[in-house]
């Protein structure tokens, strides 16, 4: 019936009554105060309530909330919007299923949106505490400001040059489409293959998409390492694709389910048992007894996975219910969403030697006494403005825990990077920003005859600057 703000630090509060209102105009013509502070903004407040309120929401949606009823990570994205509204005159939790049930009730009556939603919604009032929403921004800016500090106290690596290597830009790429039967999939496993024209080294590297995405995201860093010498192995990790997502988004599939996290580390070691077998690439001389293995957001999680860290539930069973824990991100949305899969996910692979994680959420998975077991020397690699996985709490803090630089792994920092502005779609002009660095780090990793390794430094980006911030943890 209405709809509340809570301002507490102004003692204030906005109310709109939704009663029989079907336009932004009729909320402003019933509340006075919003009606004025309209003009005096000049039309301002009614066109955020036409975009928030009165835009038409996707019929298909209505299917989203109805697959997604009681699956773990709705229930998260529930828990941590408890945290701002509060439901009044209800005696029981908004689920998916209120919500599918109100938003079919609001095409039926004519007002496909949230404004017709809300007002089928169980209950008699909404209030949305601003100060919670405060709570969470400075909360996330936190979670950035130890990083952005960091990359201050260090210099940057210097920018990478094809000259000051003594190295061309490539030798070219042959690129190939390729499914494998796979018997923990109901189908075949699809992996893009690019391998090197001329001047293959014998060597394998791996690369592992992230939630909702597709190997192409990515082919700028498999072109950029097929083009020096390495056969590059993309797999589609079909539960948790970009098809899975539109799907998802169709009203047609819930999201990944916990045994995705089983399953995506099995995709990458059926690869490599095909290619021993010589099933996958026959005839090709390659080691598959030291491969190296990349990955971005879940993906990365894979890739540590895979590297010799071992998941558990501890953190999962005690933290995930807590909406104002200081370390809490968005991250924390999936982790906890792989509970029932995580005591049996441990999946490492002895054959995975160097590692290169980007951006992999991993604070409430992984057990930190494993990392003396890691079977590969691992680079992880973060960006300071990462709102999706925060290099704090996601990081810096799990690296800390250990002495990474005795152990030989490392923490590199990309000053004003993003979650998604490092990665490297097939189509990408220049140089990709992570491409430099992560063939630095396999080739000395694998200690290949090269000497562009990490150590030597020049693997850096000029537009993005990439800091090695290791020696201050």
């Amino acid at each position: 019936e209405r709809l509340r703000a809570d301002l507490p630090l102004l003692r204030s509060q906005i109310t709109l009554e939704l009663g029989q209102a079907e336009t932004a105009q009729d909320l402003l013509e019933a509340n006075p105060y919003l009606l004025e502070l309209d003009r005096a903004g000049n039309g301002a407040v009614i066109k955020v309530l036409s975009q928030v309120l009165t835009e038409p929401l996707p019929r298909q949606t209505a299917g989203v909330f109805q697959e997604s009823a009681r699956h773990p990570l709705l229930e998260q994205i529930l828990l941590a919007a408890s945290a701002l509204v509060k439901v009044e005159g209800v005696h029981t939790e908004i689920s998916g299923r209120n919500l599918s049930e109100a938003l079919n009730a609001s095409y039926r009556d004519g007002q496909p949106h949230l404004l017709g939603m809300l007002r089928r919604l169980p209950g008699t009032t909404a209030s949305i505490d601003l100060q919670a929403l405060l709570f969470y921004a400075k909360r996330q800016a936190r979670q950035q400001q130890d990083a952005v500090q960091l990359v201050k106290q260090l210099p940057a690596a210097l920018p990478f040059s094809s000259a000051s290597q003594s190295m061309e830009l490539g030798l070219g790429w042959r690129r190939v489409v390729q499914s494998l039967p796979a018997s923990h999939r109901s189908q075949p496993l699809q992996v893009v293959v690019l391998q090197p024209k001329s001047g293959a080294n014998g060597r394998v590297v791996v690369i592992s998409h992230g939630l909702w995405d597709e190997p192409t995201s990515f082919e700028g860093w498999g072109q950029w390492l097929a083009g020096r010498g390495y056969t590059v192995l993309m797999p589609v990790h079909q539960g948790s694709d970009a098809n899975q997502q539109q799907a998802l988004l169709g009203g047609k599939q819930a999201p990944p389910s916990a045994a995705e996290l089983r399953l995506r580390p099995l995709d990458v070691s059926l690869l490599l048992d095909a290619v021993e077998a010589g099933i996958l690439l026959p005839g090709n001389s390659l080691k598959t007894r030291e491969v190296a293995m990349v990955g971005h957001s879940w993906g990365a999680t894979t890739t540590l996975q895979l590297a010799g860290l071992a998941t558990t539930s501890a953190q999962l069973r005690t933290r995930c219910q807590n909406p104002r824990d200081p370390d809490r991100n968005l991250s924390w949305m999936l982790q906890c969403s792989w509970l029932e899969a995580s005591e049996r996910s441990s999946l490492a692979d002895p054959r995975i030697k160097a590692a290169v994680a980007v951006s992999p959420p991993l604070s409430l998975l992984f057990d930190s006494r494993s990392g003396s077991k890691l079977t590969a020397k691992v680079l992880l690699v973060s960006g300071t403005r990462d709102w999706v996985v925060p290099p704090g709490p996601e990081a810096i803090a799990p690296l800390r825990q250990g002495t990474p630089m005795a152990n030989g792994h490392r923490l590199v920092l990309a000053d004003g990077g993003g979650h998604f502005n490092l990665r490297a779609p097939a189509d990408q002009l220049g140089v990709p920003v992570l491409a430099p660095l992560i063939e630095a780090w396999i080739n000395q990793q694998l200690k290949l005859p090269s000497t562009h390794r990490f150590d030597s430094g020049h693997w850096g980006n000029a537009d993005l600057s990439l800091v090695d911030v290791t020696p201050r943890l």
